[in-house]
């Protein structure tokens, strides 16, 4: 008896650090983003942004060609409703509602925290100042020359994806790369 009141307690305790350790940021969505990364001097990333097929990514997902592509893949249902397709078309697909922010809304697509990490803890002026206090707040920065870009555009294009023909990196980077100007 006294060993199972301590297993009790050990898996409560272990259960507490784990949620305690747990990443509790949230999304915000892309017009939070877009209040700052709007404007020349951040390099109109939210603009480069809405004109990219990324921010189209869950409309296109109620077209009739992706509806032909769902049934020939036997994809059950709307393509807009099928975890198979919504895991990459849909930034925060499968996240606890309670990381859901306000005015995140899901139909925004591929959005800037798809690849940056949820922004509520670093999407403050004053953190976002300071590199390293925004990666300490959740901010995921994303390079070309580390790798880290290609590796992250290919967690959906690749062979996995239904309509996968090929995918060539450095071609599609140089269509929504969106590079703060040098000061």
């Amino acid at each position: 008896m006294k060993n199972a009141a301590l297993v009790i307690m050990a898996v409560f305790m272990m259960t507490a650090v784990s949620m305690a350790a747990a990443p509790s940021h949230k999304y915000v969505g892309a017009e939070v983003c877009a209040m700052c990364h709007r404007t020349p001097k951040s390099g109109e990333q939210f603009q480069k942004w809405q004109a990219s097929k990324h921010s189209q990514a869950m409309k296109v997902l109620t077209s009739p060609e992706a509806l032909k592509i769902a049934k020939e893949k036997g994809i059950k249902g709307s393509p807009d409703q099928a975890p198979e397709c919504l895991q990459c078309h849909q930034t925060a697909y499968g996240v606890e509602a309670s990381l859901i922010g306000p005015r995140f809304n899901k139909q925004d697509g591929v959005q800037c925290e798809a690849c940056h990490g949820p922004g509520s803890d670093y999407m403050k002026m004053n953190i976002m100042k300071n590199e390293k206090e925004a990666v300490a707040n959740g901010l995921v920065l994303v390079s070309v020359s580390d790798g880290s870009a290609e590796q992250l555009c290919e967690r959906c294009h690749n062979k996995k994806s239904p309509t996968f023909k090929s995918f060539d990196f450095k071609s599609m980077w140089s269509q929504i790369a969106h590079p703060v100007p040098k000061q």
